[in-house]
């Protein structure tokens, strides 16, 4: 049976992310945020990457290599929206996967940590 999970009402009344203005300095912290998460987990990516292409042994075992970062591409992709609309979204998955910090947020105005918090909070409760 699959749950119909919603962000709660309150956030939906109030302001919808789509709504937001960003500030030339949010954009500056958002966008500074943003890149240091992908990058590390890109760094993560790399560093797996070379340990498992050290392991191969069979040709089969490289082409499992390259679905394997495919779909981890495609994932990042999705992962990473940098448009506006989704911003706070994205930066609550990443404070809620621990890829960001309250600390890499700091700049941003009290509604959009408000919204990424809140964000970041639902995805803990409905996790697993």
């Amino acid at each position: 049976m699959m749950s119909n999970f919603s962000r709660p009402m309150d956030l939906k009344e109030n302001l919808r992310a789509g709504d937001l203005r960003w500030s030339r300095s949010e954009k500056t912290v958002a966008r500074k945020a943003f890149d240091a998460a992908l990058n590390r987990e890109l760094q993560e990516l790399i560093e797996g990457t070379k340990r498992q292409a050290s392991r191969i042994k069979e040709p089969s075992e490289l082409w499992d290599l390259e679905r394997l970062l495919t779909q981890r591409r495609k994932h990042i992709d999705r992962k990473y929206d940098s448009r506006y609309s989704r911003l706070t979204d994205v930066l609550g998955r990443l404070l809620y996967e621990k890829r960001l910090s309250e600390e890499d947020l700091r700049g941003l105005g009290d509604e959009k940590l408000r919204l990424i918090r809140s964000f970041a909070q639902f995805l803990a409760e409905h996790a697993a």
